[in-house]
């Protein structure tokens, strides 16, 4: 048998390798551990206190007031009216939260004066008398209970504004890394750019040489063209013909033989129902007739049996066959026909076909031996390209940036000690102010313990020990510090909420969410005639449709700095290719190929009557959905089994005699002709069924009905070649022409997607945007609004301390005078 490999699809495509990838260092991602439990409390505290969508018109009315953006004198008039009150609005819960704060570090020092006084005039708990109480012990354990809560939780506040206080010292070490990181990606950024132009540009030279390639082998490529848009008419015919025939055809001769086997068993299946339906009607009908005399016996009379009996009468109808098989036709005839055609080799009727078909590929390469290389042209397409990629300055710019770059850093990194030395003094700082709250603690604990320890139940209030006074003194020491320092820390805490606070709700979050992008981008922001602020500062073009956000999408998405920042405005390397690498006079080198097809004869006389027989063997012709209809109706009207069963049942309703035995004999003796006459006519049945789908399938799958059109196909292959074939060659030739050019399209779309996604990666830009957020918002601004939070706490929570601790050193402290009672007898509790 003749065989062929098929031809090659239109444009192979070419493997331009990779383009050398920069590597870089930078992880702007940051995992705050733990202490991110506090940040997410701080930022749940600060969006109750400002819930408020970030305010961007606001924002924009403002930039556009003050920097010109807005043309009319009546807008500029209606925005200074508007603006104050939507900023009032906005930072209502801001203002609330201060005016407290300030009404807190105002009222402090004011209720200290008051209560120092008051106290001085032995009332506010200054009389050094405590008379006696019954529950005075669950006031004394309920105000213990109370103060050590509250000292608790002013630990707790302290400890939460330590660990954000460390955090920040803990995190400027990892800025530096941070720092080290972008400026080693910048570098590799710039280094590495110049080597990837070249690489592109080096590149042309694979599309080059496959255009060469293709041009000295322009016979057998496009001899395969023309085949193989012969082959979509021809083939298709061929192969339905070679299904049944040759080696392609083993298969297809399988499937015709389980057709055979399908139908012998649909033929035998079908005589065993015919011949059994007979058998089956005349037991039923005996077993029918036997049943009625039995229920004619005048047993069957009796009042309580009578029911029973006329049930079973009524059930005999149903002692019959169901489906009738008698009439469905045989398929004797179809099994004939398929037999006869098995006997057929059509091996030889399409193989001349076939190899007149096949020598396509060397007619055209016999009839296209002068084909002109154009071998000069192509080098002076790569020399353009290189002369191209000079033109720009590229590696000279990005040397320059690379010494900014180490320039840059070189100072950067000379600010490191002064930056360690201020974070130390900042540290410093905030320890001595939690060391306040911390002293505070202190008298607290040593209140408790020396109160504790030192109480005496015996003891009257007068002749209480020393080191119970000790303590009550101690708690009032506590208050003491508790009214110099609270005010002071409120003042710290409520600076460093608003300043704190509106960083992160104005600067931090919209940063998060690229909503500080919007603003930038903002269309006539800075003037009325630039629409776009970001070309108009690198390409005094403002027209240009570059916005920040889209160029940090771009690089955060590590593409090509030629398509973040949208360089084809610029300079088109589109329009260039397509001027330069599509170069039209290829296709005039072809022009003058003719090849002539007309002798080739794909299916004789003989092959075509071998074919007509097979058609008619009436496989297709069989009325399959009589057979089905007969199958899906069973053998019997009723299941016999069944049938038995509720016989049975019905016989263990009647009276023990000879009428309940001659019930159950019956149905034993329908149960016998179930199983030795239903049974095999289920199981045949079944293999009718699935004898019937099986030739069905093969029907489909082997096309036995289709040789009608296996013909048309062949005639309109044999016309297309003959009548069409000069079409075809100038069909193809153009195709061929098309596809050497598709090497260059390919070369140039490779390009411009290397330009766009691997040719100066521009994520360090991205990189260094998010690394500003990590220091400015994670390291710093979250931990400062972590301090404020941890204090803030210690300072309201400093009031109850103050409360309870005043109410308890009552408790310790040895009184002046105590109650006494003429009985003589005291309960100090």
């Amino acid at each position: 048998l003749c065989c062929w490999q098929r031809s090659p699809p239109p444009v192979e495509p070419l493997d331009f390798g990779f383009v050398p990838a920069a590597v870089y260092d930078t992880h702007a991602y940051y995992e705050p551990g733990t202490i991110g439990i506090l940040f997410h409390m701080v930022h749940a505290f600060l969006y109750m206190v400002q819930p408020n969508s970030f305010p961007k018109d606001l924002i924009v009315s403002i930039i556009q007031q003050n920097m010109g953006g807005i043309k009319p004198h009546s807008d500029r008039a209606l925005m200074n009216h508007l603006v104050p009150l939507q900023w009032i609005h906005y930072e209502s819960g801001f203002l609330i939260c201060a005016v407290f704060g300030v009404v807190f570090v105002v009222l402090t020092p004011i209720i200290a004066t008051c209560f120092c006084m008051c106290r001085c005039c032995d009332n506010c708990g200054g009389e050094m008398h405590q008379r006696q109480r019954k529950n005075a012990d669950c006031h004394r354990g309920f105000f213990t209970a109370s103060l050590i809560a509250t000292t608790i939780f002013i630990i707790l506040g302290v400890l939460v504004a330590y660990a954000a206080n460390h955090n920040i010292s803990t995190q400027i070490k990892s800025t530096r890394r941070l720092i080290n990181t972008n400026m080693r990606d910048l570098k590799t950024f710039a280094n590495n750019t110049p080597a990837q132009i070249d690489y592109l540009t080096a590149q042309y030279t694979t599309a080059k040489n496959k255009v060469l390639s293709d041009l000295d082998n322009i016979g057998p490529l496009l001899g395969a063209r023309i085949h193989s848009h012969l082959e979509k008419e021809v083939v298709p015919a061929l192969d339905a013909a070679l299904r049944m025939a040759g080696a392609k055809v083993e298969s297809a001769i399988k499937a015709m033989r389980e057709t055979k086997e399908a139908l012998e068993n649909v033929s035998s299946a079908l005589e065993i129902l015919q011949e059994g339906t007979g058998k089956l009607q005349a037991s039923l009908a005996g077993e029918r007739s036997s049943l009625s005399n039995t229920l004619s016996d005048p047993a069957c009379t009796n009042g309580a049996v009578s029911p029973t009996c006329n049930t079973i009468r009524s059930t005999l109808p149903q002692l019959g066959t169901n489906a009738d098989f008698s009439k469905l036709p045989n398929v004797n005839e179809a099994l004939t026909n398929i037999n006869t055609v098995l006997k057929i080799d059509l091996s030889n009727i399409v193989q001349k076909g076939y190899a007149s078909f096949n020598d396509t590929p060397a007619m055209v390469k016999e009839q296209t031996r002068n084909i002109v290389t154009v071998k000069s042209m192509l080098d002076k397409i790569g020399n353009e390209i290189n002369g191209f990629s000079k033109m720009f300055p590229v590696e000279s710019s990005l040397a320059n940036f690379t010494i900014f770059l180490n320039e840059r850093h070189k100072f950067i990194e000379s600010f490191y000690p002064q930056v360690d030395q201020m974070d130390f003094y900042r540290w410093i700082a905030c320890v001595a102010v939690l060391c306040t709250v911390v002293l505070i603690l202190a008298f607290n604990m040593l209140g408790l313990l020396c109160g504790t320890c030192g109480y005496d139940k015996q003891a009257t209030p007068t002749t209480r020990g020393c080191l119970s006074n000790t303590g009550g003194n101690l708690l009032m020491a506590g208050v003491g510090f508790s009214f110099i320092f609270a005010w002071v820390l409120m003042g710290l805490v409520t600076t460093l909420f608003v300043v704190g606070g509106n960083v992160e709700k104005l600067i931090c979050e919209p940063l998060a969410n690229r909503q500080l992008f919007k603003i930038i981008d903002t269309p006539f922001l800075v003037h009325p005639e630039k629409r776009n602020f970001l070309p108009g500062m690198l390409f005094q073009n403002p027209n240009i449709d570059l916005t920040l956000g889209s160029m940090y999408r771009e690089c955060y998405e590590n593409n090509g700095l030629y398509h973040a920042l949208q360089l084809e405005n610029i300079f088109n390397i589109n329009s260039f290719l397509n001027r330069t690498v599509y170069n039209k006079d290829l296709a005039k080198v072809l022009e003058g190929v003719q090849v002539d097809l007309r002798d080739i004869m794909l299916l004789d006389q003989a092959g075509r009557d071998n074919l007509m027989n097979f058609a008619n063997s009436g496989v297709g012709e069989i009325d399959y959905p009589v057979y089905l209809a007969e199958v899906n109706k069973g053998v019997t009207i009723v299941d016999l089994l069944s049938f038995c069963s509720d016989l049975e049942d019905q016989a263990d309703q009647l009276p023990r005699g000879a009428l309940e035995n001659a019930l159950k004999g019956h149905a034993s003796s329908i149960r016998s002709i179930h199983r030795e006459q239903v049974v095999p006519m289920e199981q045949a049945m079944v293999r009718l069924l699935l004898g019937n789908q099986r030739v069905i399938e093969l029907v489909d799958t082997t096309s036995l009905m289709k040789v009608t059109n296996i013909l048309s196909a062949i005639d309109a292959a044999e016309y297309l070649i003959t009548q069409n074939a000069s079409h075809v060659v100038k069909q193809e030739t153009k195709a061929f022409v098309h596809s050497l050019v598709g090497y260059f399209k390919q070369y140039t779309d490779w390009v411009k997607n290397s330009l766009s996604a691997e040719v100066a990666q521009c994520k360090p830009i991205s990189n260094m945007v998010d690394s500003m957020e990590i220091v400015g918002c994670s390291f710093i601004i979250d931990s400062v609004n972590t301090f404020w939070m941890g204090l803030g706490a210690c300072c309201i929570l400093l009031i109850p301390s103050i409360i309870f601790s005043v109410k308890l050193a009552k408790y310790y402290r040895r009184m002046d005078t105590e109650d006494v009672f003429e009985d003589g007898q005291e309960n100090w509790n």
